[in-house]
Order: structure tokens, then sequence, then C-alpha cells
């Protein structure tokens, strides 16, 4: 969500903000500011708006030079995306600035306590109450890192702060609860950001911090402690990509540039799975193997894409590892008080590792002592640090707030996770899981088949610019890819868009078709589902004559569905469970497609952020 960078060094603290603020943009936002130490005063400035908006005002009304500064653009939680309530915030004397990403859940109660003790606050956020009590809390100590930690113990939420003090012109402190921070080390100098990717041009040495603490730093030291004070152990790690990986190489957008992505980050993922026995081996399965035989239950828990990964890796589980498996909207999950127990395995999935409703279901699920795997996408983030074991996705840095190759990477993850139990459960041998590993295998270069023809896809999408609603069809796992086709277009297009089980269709749902009504079916293959494959064709010719516009995705081969498609998009034959690793493709191409032509911004859609890091 929120982007926050800070730093101390010796180079410009605004030309570094900026240029990291900047890396951080596709993360959603609707404001942008920053507050620089100098001359022994601090200034800031903040505009509502894009980045372009605050650089015009540096522009105008410069700031000092100085080498200590943090930046932080904005998605508008408390207040409005105004100039006012834009970060940082600053203390009634504008000694202290701070930066938050998160909810402070008691802000209102402090509010009330600082305007009796005659704090004047400018803002509607709940972020200016930490700038006053931090002064508040400086003045008692000399020390910014001892007046944080006992903010910190006062606060309630998920929170990431990052501050500075005109009284300290050579130290940055952070916080984090619920919320990501990491810390970039340089030579003589450090940084402390939302994301690696906001320092990746200057280091590549990173510290990822843990949950409830306070980080110093200073240009050749790095000071982590819990929030009573205490030493904390942190770990250090590399980044293994560079800044050119998230630039957007050639491409008009990054979202086509990580759809061209997608056959290496699959492979990428399949990497290294088969030990020298043959047998399959995932990333840091720290659960063993005999709790892995006695769980009676999986619940994979997730959000939006990758909610539909879960759906899909729930008939991967049942049918290969023969163990039941729920999939649960990680934002209902808890509310709902779900069954569950030392036996049963739950799958966290998230592209970020910083997804907040996911990272409180995993949290519930720990408390009833259930086992938490992760399936990530970011090495060291929160959500792979508190599961009993983790899964890396090897999709890269994924910009485009819309997810593509990350959701192909988590559907390869998930499948290998299924066969993994099916291995050490006795229901699959040997042979047969490499058999569809091999399969597996194959993929990537199915994917790049099928991103090779996606002309006429575009062609069509920029014929349907015009339309108010696209429907879509699918079966078995074609079912969660119609989801999956119709999230992507209100996400880009901003366009009505549904996806329904086929089979639904009679109960409801006929009743939209009405004649141009465009109509994407995901046709499964007619080997091995064929009855599935009759019932579809069946629901095309029922949407046909009533005069919708049908687009259908088969497979090459199947020609029963030629005389009723209107358009016809053809993918390569694949194994049933494995066809949303290529029917998804021409969706993805599809809605980006189709949300340029109607002048969108794909990238960095309206109202949307990349990471969720809220409930």
């Amino acid at each position: 969500m929120c982007g926050i960078v800070g730093y101390v060094g010796g180079q410009s603290a605004l030309d570094v903000v900026i240029a990291g603020l900047k890396r951080l943009e596709y993360r959603g936002y609707d404001s942008a500011g920053v507050a620089v130490l100098a001359d022994g005063g601090l200034a800031a400035a903040k505009k509502a708006g894009k980045l372009v908006n605050l650089e015009k005002e540096l522009v105008s009304r410069p700031l000092p030079a100085g080498s200590t500064g943090i930046g932080h653009t904005r998605w508008a939680t408390h207040g409005g995306p105004t100039d006012a309530n834009a970060h940082p915030h600053l203390d009634n004397a504008g000694r202290v600035a701070v930066v938050h990403n998160g909810i402070i859940e008691n802000f209102a109660a402090l509010r009330a306590e600082l305007a009796e003790r005659g704090h004047a606050l400018r803002s509607e956020t709940d972020t200016e109450v930490v700038a006053h009590l931090l002064a508040e809390c400086h003045s008692a100590t000399g020390d910014l890192a001892e007046a944080m930690r006992q903010v910190c113990r006062r606060l309630e939420g998920a929170f990431t702060l990052v501050a500075v003090d005109a009284d300290e012109p050579d130290v940055v402190v952070g916080a984090r609860r619920n919320s990501p921070l990491v810390v970039g080390v340089g030579e003589g100098e450090a940084f402390l950001a939302s994301d690696v990717a906001a320092f990746i041009d200057h280091t590549r040495s990173a510290i990822e911090l843990g949950q409830d603490q306070v980080v110093e730093v200073r240009r050749d030291a790095v000071t982590v402690t819990d929030f009573e004070g205490a030493p904390a152990e942190v770990r250090a790690y590399h980044v293994d990509w560079d800044a050119s990986a998230a630039e957007k190489g050639g491409y008009d957008y990054f979202m086509l540039k990580e759809i061209a992505e997608q056959p290496r980050a699959v492979a990428d993922t399949l990497l290294g799975r088969i030990d020298a026995a043959g047998s399959l081996t995932l990333d840091e399965i720290r659960i063993p193997a005999t709790e892995l035989r006695e769980a009676d239950k999986v619940v994979v828990v997730a959000c939006g894409t990758a909610y539909h990964a879960g759906l899909i890796a729930k008939y991967a589980v049942e049918h290969w590892a023969r163990i039941p498996c729920e999939v649960e909207l990680a934002s209902e999950f808890r509310y709902r008080d779900p069954i569950l127990d030392h036996r049963t395995l739950v799958i966290a999935v998230s592209q970020s590792g910083e997804t907040m409703d996911t990272l409180m279901a995993l949290r519930h699920a720990r408390e009833q002592g259930a086992r938490v795997l992760a399936v990530c996408n970011t090495n060291g983030s929160t959500i792979p640090r508190e599961s009993d074991a983790v899964l890396y996705t090897h999709a890269g840095p994924e910009v485009a707030v819309a997810s593509t190759k990350a959701f192909l990477t988590q559907l390869v993850a998930c499948y290998l996770l299924a066969l993994y139990l099916a291995q050490v459960r006795g229901a699959k041998w040997g042979d047969e899981v490499r058999a569809v590993i091999r399969d597996l295998a194959g993929i990537a270069e199915e994917v790049e088949r099928v991103l090779e023809t996606m002309e006429p896809v575009r062609e069509l999408a920029r014929s349907l610019a015009a339309k108010n609603t696209v429907l879509f069809l699918g079966r078995h796992v074609g079912y969660p890819v119609a989801l999956e086709g119709a999230l992507k277009l209100k996400e880009l297009a901003y366009m009505h868009a549904e996806g329904f089980a086929a089979g639904e269709l009679k109960h409801g749902p006929i009743a939209l078709i009405e004649p141009g009504v465009p109509v994407v079916v995901v046709v499964p293959s007619p080997r091995g589902r064929s009855l599935l494959h009759d019932k579809i064709v069946s629901n095309i010719q029922e949407i046909r004559a009533r005069g919708a516009l049908t687009i259908v995705i088969a497979e090459e081969g199947d020609e029963s569905v030629v005389p009723y498609a209107d358009h016809l998009v053809r993918v390569p034959a694949t194994p049933v469970l494995l066809q949303p690793m290529v029917s998804t493709v021409p969706l993805q191409v599809f809605a980006c497609e189709l949300a340029t032509a109607r002048g969108n911004e794909v990238d960095q859609p309206r109202n949307l952020a990349k990471s969720v890091t809220v409930e």
C-alpha cells in the first residue's frame, strides 16, 4: 500500500528519497511528501496527487540540501487525499517528522488527550498523533529511538513508522507492527523502506525486521530492539535481483512486461525441485513428514488473485493427495470461528507476504494449533517468517498492481505442494510425481506459444472497448480461471465483469444474457473430462441462442466448439489440472488491451494498491 523511504548517508537525501518513491509508485497512492534535515532544522513538502505534483512543488519551493530525509506515498484511509493529510506529519514545533503505513486504531483517544495538553493537530489523519507523541517523548528522553519505543507501546493497530528529529540530524528511526519495513545497508549510508525496490539502485544488502521492533539507522550502524528496548535478533539477506528487473524493459507498461516474463518465471519456480534420489523437494518445509501424513484437512487462505490460485489448488490437493481441502477468503476466515486443530494444514498464499487479511488469518490458525505453510514471492516478508514452512515462488519483482506472473507461479507452487503432500502421504508413487513434474516443466514453453498468438485477442479487446459488461463462464478448474478473468477486467477496465460456474447458468445468471453481451467461455478439454466438455458446449449454445457474443477459449484440436464460437482463442492441449496455466494468459492480455483502449492507467488502476497491508 503506502510507500515509505528513509535515508541517512553522504548523498542528497532528497534525491535518494524521491527516486525511491518513484520505484514504489506501483503500490498505489494518492499523495506524496518528503522531509529533509538541514542546517539544524527540518523542511518538508507534500502534495495531493501523483509524485509529479510534489516535484513541481519542489521546483517552485526548493528544500535545503541535506543528507538525512524521509518520504512517503500515501493511500488514504483516515482523511481524504489532500495536501494537509499527506505525509510527512510534523509536531507543532516543526522539529519532528513522521511517515506511516497502516492504521492506528486508538488514534481518536490519543488525539483527544493531545488536544487537552494544548497540541494543535492540523490534519484528519491518525498519523499526526504520532508526530506529537514523539515530540513529547523526545523532549523527555533526548533519544528518538527510545521515544519511538515509548510511543509504540501506546499504539493499537497495524503500523510502520519512520521518523526524523531535527535534534538528531544523523539518525532515522523506524518501527513495525503487522506492516512491512526493511533496512538497506550500504557503504557509509543506510536506508529504510517498505520495499527493497526503493533502495536497489544503491545496495542489495538488506535486513528484515521482525514483529514489534524498532530500528535506528545511522550512516555506519544499524541497531534493532524490541518495543521494550531489549536487543533483537535480525536476519541479513542479499536481494537477488537488480534495478533493471523493476524497469519496463521497452514495454509500454509493467503489466505487459510481466505477462511476457511468465514463461521464465514459471520455469524458475520449478528449478531444483527434484533431489538426487528423484524425490520432490521444496524450500523451507519445516513441518515433519509424520505431521503431514496425519493431517486430515487442508485449508487455503488468500485474497484476490491469490484466492483464485487457491481455488485451483483445491482440485490438485484433493485429486493428487486425496485429502479434503477448503478454500477461504482470508478477510472472512477468522470471523466465522473456523474449525481448526493440530491436524489441520493451513496454506497462506500471498505475493507480497504482507497481505494483512492473510496475515491475520495465519495468526488465528496458529493460535488454534494448526500448522501453516506459506506460498510467497517475497523473501523475508512477514507471512513466510511467521509460518511453519514456506514455498517460495520465483516470479521476481511484480510492479503492476494487477497480478499476472505472480498468479501463474502461485499455481505452480500449489501444484508442487499438492504433489509433495501426495508423495509424503503415499497417495502417489515417485514415478507418478515425476511424470506430473515433467508435464509442468513443459508448461513454460506452452505459455510462450500462447503469447505468440495474442494479436487477435488484442484486436478483439479493442473492438469491445465501448461495451459495459463482459461475463465469464468456466467449469472445473476453468471456473476459477473465469473468476480471475473477470477480476482482471474489473481492476483494469473499470467495467462490470462477473465470473460464473457454467453449471449455474440456468440458476440465475442466464437472465443477464441479452443481444451483444460478450461472454468468455473457458472450455475444459474433451480428453478425460468429456462429460464436462459436452455440458459446457451446451451452455455456449444456450447463450448464443439468446444473442450473446461468444468468445471461446478451447484447446487445440477441439473442433466441437467451432460452430458456436463468434471468436475462438486456441490454447495448447495440456493435462486437465494444468489447463489454467495456459487459459489464463489470453484473459490477462484481453484485460490489459481493453483497459488501454479505454484510456485507463494499466499499471496503477484507480483506488487499488499492490499490497493491501491494512484490514
